[in-house]
């Protein structure tokens, strides 16, 4: 009796969520989604879809390129400090993304550092690089973490058995443990393509919301809000949510045999 009402709480509790983020979603999409069509004749629409797409997708793909040797180093090297150092790379984690995005707006803005960048023709406030720098800061450390405990699980072993096969520490790395955690590379990208995209109070506090300029879709609602378009602001929405929605779908499906298709594993 008592393993069987265990068993009956947990799926209540699992079927209520279901519901609970159903009913979320769906009101979203059954009131957002009749506003799409003429919506997507606003230049100002397309114009966020767009800057939203570029932008999320140039910061996923930085975010893995600095994520895979940072979360190597944590996982496979023994460093003085290394564990202030794993804290270190989580405080954006922790941090609300309106205070990320101060942080950003200060040391680009006001420091030596900003005007160095800036005069050097690199300018983060206000701009689109901006909105890329921001999902990037945001982004990074859960990636990091994702790949860091991937790498872990990984047995050390076997890189020392490819190395006795010829591969440099490098070849080894390339050749056999990425391949073995391609997964939680494809579930880590998705994780930070989906946050990236929908990225908010970093990107409004740094690139701030200027139309046609720094609009991307979050920023769109809150500017369709703050004017009171309820029709743009629901399309804008609905539109987000199709695309994170769509965009996971398709990675579940194909990410895997895409990347062994490529690689030829």
């Amino acid at each position: 009796m008592g393993i069987k009402f265990f068993k009956i709480t947990n799926m209540l509790i699992t079927f209520l969520v279901l519901v609970f983020i159903i009913a979320a979603v769906g009101t979203v999409l059954v009131k957002g989604i009749p506003y799409i069509p003429a919506s997507l004749k606003s230049p100002e629409l397309i114009f966020a879809v767009r800057l939203s797409l570029i932008t999320s997708i140039i910061s996923t793909a930085a975010c893995l390129l600095v994520a895979v040797p940072v979360a190597n180093t944590l996982a496979r090297y023994n460093l003085l400090g290394q564990s202030w150092m794993v804290n270190i790379i989580r405080i954006p984690l922790t941090l609300p993304p309106i205070v990320s995005g101060v942080c950003l707006l200060l040391l680009f803005g006001t420091t030596t550092i900003g005007e160095t960048l800036a005069r050097l023709g690199l300018r983060f406030v206000f701009t689109v690089p901006g909105i890329i720098l921001a999902q990037f800061f945001v982004n990074l450390p859960s990636l990091i973490t994702v790949l860091k405990a991937a790498i872990e699980n990984v047995d050390v072993r076997l890189e020392y058995v490819a190395r006795t096969l010829g591969y440099t520490q490098a070849g080894a790395f390339f050749k056999v443990t990425l391949p073995l955690i391609r997964n939680n590379i494809l579930a880590g990208l998705i994780l930070t393509w989906g946050k990236a995209l929908g990225e908010f109070g970093a990107v409004l506090m740094l690139a701030g919301a200027t139309r046609f300029k720094t609009e991307t879709l979050p920023i769109s609602i809150y500017l369709n809000m703050a004017t009171g378009d309820m029709d743009a602001l629901m399309a804008s929405t609905a539109i987000l949510i199709l695309i994170a929605v769509t965009s996971l779908a398709v990675f579940e499906r194909a990410g895997v045999k895409l990347y062994e298709r490529m690689t030829g594993l």
